[in-house]
């Protein structure tokens, strides 16, 4: 008899402790989680558009840059950008199955010779030797260039063949500005550095023409 009120007392000693320490994990689950959301940035709206020949996704990103991005760029950085959408089928007896993944990367970059800005748009990954091939378009601000990086209009991200037409989709969305692709010392420099983080995402359902 004795045993068993030692076993009662201690358990319920053990009780409040417990629950003080699950209590800890969750206050510091929330903070890690509301830490990593970039401040002043907003969740984008997807604009999905399903077309016979393809999948359009359209969006207004909402976001700025640091005083530290802007004057790199006017010291000649050219600064990157990376959009990415999965499309995602969705299955409710296994987890949901990666059809495909679209990829598009920005360039922006100053001129001193001309005072002008050039934003390069292209699909996969942006390099010295396929600028050429993708979309270069001109602007006499930075602030110009910047709102054609914001606004992504009809951009496909998926062949209409690569869509069951009675398939439900996630689309998931990602935007960044994408450190890697810095010159090295200034990558090491704005390592931890929150005046370098631009990161948006958003995901939006896609029913099948039957959900419609």
């Amino acid at each position: 008899m004795s045993m068993m009120v030692f076993i009662t007392r201690c358990c319920k000693s053990l009780l409040p402790n417990l629950l003080l320490g699950w209590l800890a994990t969750a206050v510091l689950g929330l903070s890690v989680a509301l830490a990593q959301t970039p401040v002043g940035m907003e969740r984008p709206l997807l604009r999905l558009e399903r077309a016979d020949d393809a999948l359009w996704l359209s969006t207004q990103l909402q976001f700025d840059l640091s005083p530290a991005v802007v004057d790199a760029l006017h010291k000649g950085i050219p600064i990157f950008f990376v959009a990415e959408a999965d499309v995602l089928r969705e299955r409710w007896y296994w987890i949901n199955q990666k059809v495909v993944t679209a990829k598009r990367q920005f360039r922006l970059a100053y001129q001193p010779l001309t005072n002008r800005w050039r934003l390069n748009i292209s699909s996969g990954e942006v390099v010295e030797a396929a600028l050429g091939l993708a979309l270069n378009q001109n602007f006499d601000t930075w602030g110009e260039a910047l709102n054609t990086v914001r606004r992504i209009s009809r951009w496909k991200i998926a062949d209409a063949s690569e869509l069951a037409p009675n398939g439900r989709y996630l689309i998931e969305f990602r935007f960044r500005l994408d450190l890697a692709q810095l010159p090295r010392p200034l990558q090491i420099g704005t390592l931890g550095q929150s005046d370098w983080s631009v990161a948006l995402a958003s995901e939006q359902v896609l029913e099948g023409e039957q959900g419609k």
